[in-house]
């Protein structure tokens, strides 16, 4: 999903036009990070956790050429999502896991298992038989 979309659907959902809540969500983005910025760690209740960490100096291997390199220390953004987002996630795992394991849907019609919805499920008409001559030597022609 993006910004746009984001946007989109809160401005729908509230009857605000898109403008004024493209303001509000970069507004509040530019806050999330300003606050990372001043404080190093920002907590979103029942979201998560952002919080700026240094990863410290190491060495890497450049893929192209496979020599070692020097990677300096750096600051990253991490992101610890909070116990509600972990929970719902949770919850789409375990109806993904309810679906693969689900006994497969039986046909009222003939008792077996129902077509996937990708099969055809009416009656099949065989398409036409195509002309085709028969094997073997060509005909002779009458002049030759």
């Amino acid at each position: 999903m993006t910004k746009k979309e984001i946007v989109k659907a809160i401005s729908e959902e509230l009857g605000l036009t898109q403008l004024k809540t493209k303001e509000i969500v970069q507004k509040t983005f530019d806050a999330i990070v300003d606050t990372l910025v001043t404080d190093g760690r920002i907590e979103l209740r029942n979201f998560g956790v952002f919080e700026v960490k240094k990863r410290a100096a190491r060495r890497a291997r450049n893929p192209r050429t496979g020599g070692q390199v020097q990677v300096p220390e750096k600051y990253v953004v991490t992101f610890k999502p909070g116990k509600e987002m972990e929970a719902r996630v949770l919850q789409m795992e375990e109806q993904d896991r309810a679906l693969e394991f689900a006994p497969a849907p039986v046909s009222p019609l003939t008792g077996g298992p129902a077509p996937l919805p990708s099969q055809p499920t009416g009656p099949q008409i065989p398409a036409e038989p195509t002309y085709r001559p028969p094997a073997g030597p060509a005909p002779r022609s009458a002049g030759g």
